[in-house]
C-alpha cells in the first residue's frame, strides 16, 4: 500500500510535467533571411503564410510590399524621390527563379553581371528590384516569396559591387505576371525580378 501511495503521485507529477513541456521539434523548411532571424521557405504554392514584421516593410500606398534589408546598408526611401523609371534599360537582363526558390541559379549569372555594369557606368543611376511569383499559392504567401526574390537579386549585385543603398526592392506576389496563361508555361515566365534602372530626374 505505501508503495503504491509513493508511485501514484509521481505518475501524476511526471504525466503533469510532459503536458506541459511536450515534445519540442525543430521547425522545418526554413530558411534565414538577410536581417532576420529566419522566414518560412516556399511559396507559388501551398505552405505557410507569413504575416507582418520582419523583413516585411510597410505597404508604401501601391500593391507591392517594399523591403530596404538584406546585403548591407540600407537605402533611406526618400533617396529614391525624384528619380525617372527606365524599365526597358534592363528589360533583357530580368532573372526567372525554379518553382518555390528564391535561389539564383547559375545560369542567370551573366544578368547579375550585365545589371552590376550598367550601375557602374552610371553612378548616379540607382535600381528598382522586383520580385514576381506565378498564381499558385495564397497572396500573402507570394508577396513574401516575391521579397526573397527581390532580396536574393539585391544581395548578388552587392557581392558584384553594387553599393546595397542605390538598390530598392518591392514584391508584388501574383500581382504582376508577365504571361496571363495558367500553365507551366506561363508560370516559369511569372517567376522572376524585373531590374527597373532609375535615372536622377534632371533640372531637379
Amino acid at each position: 500500500m505505501k508503495t503504491n501511495q509513493i508511485i501514484f503521485p509521481l505518475a501524476l507529477a511526471l504525466a503533469a510535467m510532459l503536458a506541459t513541456t511536450g515534445c519540442k521539434h525543430a521547425p522545418v523548411g526554413l530558411t534565414r533571411l538577410p536581417g532576420q532571424e529566419a522566414a518560412p521557405v516556399g511559396g507559388d504554392g501551398s505552405g505557410p503564410t507569413i504575416g507582418g514584421g520582419g523583413t516585411m516593410g510597410g505597404d508604401n500606398g501601391s500593391t507591392g510590399i517594399n523591403t530596404t534589408q538584406g546585403g548591407g546598408n540600407t537605402a533611406a526611401l526618400n533617396s529614391f524621390d525624384n528619380m525617372v523609371d527606365d524599365p526597358a534599360a534592363l528589360a533583357a537582363n530580368t532573372i526567372h527563379f525554379a518553382f518555390d526558390s528564391a535561389a539564383i541559379r547559375d545560369s542567370e549569372s551573366a544578368n547579375i553581371s550585365a545589371v552590376a555594369s550598367a550601375l557602374s557606368a552610371n553612378a548616379g543611376d540607382k535600381l528598382r528590384i522586383e520580385g514576381n511569383c506565378d498564381e499558385r499559392g495564397t497572396e500573402e504567401y507570394n508577396r513574401a516569396l516575391g521579397e526573397r526574390r527581390a532580396l536574393a537579386a539585391r544581395e548578388a549585385l552587392a557581392k558584384a559591387g553594387v553599393s546595397p543603398d542605390r538598390i530598392r526592392t518591392i514584391s508584388y506576389g501574383k500581382d504582376k505576371p508577365v504571361d496571363p496563361g495558367h500553365d507551366e508555361s506561363a508560370w516559369k515566365a511569372n517567376r522572376r525580378d524585373d531590374f527597373i534602372l532609375l535615372h536622377p530626374k534632371t533640372g531637379v
